[in-house]
């Protein structure tokens, strides 16, 4: 079901848990970093679909801007459900080839991207929460419904429905003699 930017802004900037406001939804994109990017990280987003060439060029003129102020990206063309909450927005990278469902929680410094070897978009189902620092590139890559991925983990593969995907790490200590 595609989403209204009121729909948007009353999930993401509001809060479902209470009723609708304009007044609400601008005070707080003034006030709070995270709600001033994705209100206008959405409104960017829609912009850029037109087909209308000036106002394309207006939802990039957007994005660009609130690239630089926030150190965010999220790349136009990037289709993402309704109800992204990003936890720190510092060095957080969200590709064009990407489609992800409603409720993606995900924390500083993660990049989700196509490395261009194959055809495809990355598909990332919904109520999926990323950890910080953590890595999901590749091309045609699909991660199901309800999938939690630790800190610092390194996906390129498929994950499954209800999974929790961590990167093994091991840590050594060398004693220079």
């Amino acid at each position: 079901m595609p989403y209204s930017l009121k729909d948007y802004f009353h999930v993401e900037i509001n809060g479902t848990e209470k009723k609708f406001s304009w007044i609400r939804v601008l005070r707080k994109a003034w006030r709070g970093r995270q709600d001033n990017y994705l209100f206008w990280w959405r409104i960017a987003s829609q912009l850029h679909q037109s087909k209308i060439r000036w106002v394309k060029s207006v939802g990039k003129s957007i994005n660009r801007r609130m690239t630089r102020k926030h150190g965010m990206e999220i790349m136009m063309g990037a289709q993402i459900g309704i109800g992204l909450n990003v936890g720190h927005m510092i060095g957080n990278v969200i590709g064009k080839d990407v489609i992800i469902g409603d409720y993606l929680q995900v924390r500083q410094n993660t990049t989700i991207g196509a490395d261009f070897k194959r055809q495809g978009k990355i598909l990332i189902g919904d109520h999926v929460s990323i950890g910080a620092n953590s890595c999901i590139i590749g091309s045609a890559l699909n991660i199901g419904n309800h999938v939690k991925i630790g800190a610092m983990s390194f996906v390129h593969e498929d994950i499954p429905d209800n999974a929790t995907f961590v990167t093994v790490k091991q840590s050594r200590i060398l004693i220079n003699e």
